[in-house]
């Protein structure tokens, strides 16, 4: 049976940390809300949101048979072995489990740049606490986070081309992932990352040229970055790096 991924329609948010899995092993995996038909759509999500006797409290949640995950980190700890994206030592899955974890702060830190008081309120609310919260995270947090990255692939016993372990895992696609949506969201910011975090970079390249990958960046499955989502290009929050 193919995995069935329920998240929002219109947007690439949380949800496509998991799609850059699937797509990566060339799994069997149903869009659930974007796609049409019967138990399809945004009402079969909605009601299955109330309807799983462990609801999910939101999306994107994953069906595996009978099976109901959620939360990004989890679903992934739970697909990258299966998928063949997780490091073959067991004690290294729990590893890569707490790096997507950081990964996890870092896509709310960025959230919070440009929804800093409430998730209820429209951006036009909170322009003025964004620009702060957006500064602030341009100058402190997001070089924390990168030099964090930065050394844990240079330290990586096995080689610098994987963050845990030898081989892909579905932390470097995350990793890619946040790297391409900064980009979208502060250009001005990010146009020194390259050189700064080399091997961040590196890993970028990588990645982006996977053939399922790339095949998968070309095609209409891929949601483009837009105002809606986690990621989101506001020219006031940007700023000259460094």
């Amino acid at each position: 049976m193919a995995y069935e991924l329920f998240y929002w329609p219109g947007i690439q948010g949380r949800g496509e940390f998991i799609r850059l899995a699937l797509e990566e092993a060339g799994a069997d995996y149903v869009d659930v809300a974007r796609s049409s038909g019967k138990g399809r759509g945004m009402p079969a999500m909605m009601k299955a949101l109330k309807s799983e006797p462990l609801a999910p409290f939101a999306p994107p949640f994953l069906r595996d048979g009978d099976l109901v995950l959620w939360q990004v980190a989890n679903i992934l700890m739970y697909l990258g072995p299966k998928l063949g994206l997780a490091p073959k030592q067991e004690p290294l899955r729990y590893v890569a489990n707490a790096l997507q974890s950081t990964i996890t702060d870092l896509v709310a830190e960025v959230h919070d740049t440009h929804h800093p008081l409430a998730t209820t309120l429209y951006y036009e609310d909170q322009k003025d606490a964004a620009k702060t919260r957006a500064a602030d995270f341009l100058r402190h947090r997001l070089p924390k986070f990168a030099g964090y990255f930065e050394r844990t692939l240079k330290q990586n016993p096995a080689g610098d081309k994987h963050v845990v372990g030898d081989s892909l895992t579905y932390v470097d696609l995350s990793l890619f992932q946040c790297i391409e949506g900064l980009h979208y969201a502060f250009p001005r910011a990010m146009k020194g990352f390259e050189a700064a975090y080399p091997a961040l970079g590196a890993l970028r390249k990588r990645v982006r040229t996977r053939p399922r990958i790339a095949a998968y960046l070309k095609s209409e499955r891929r949601i483009p970055f837009n105002e809606s989502g986690i990621f989101r290009h506001y020219p006031e929050l940007d700023q000259d790096a460094g």
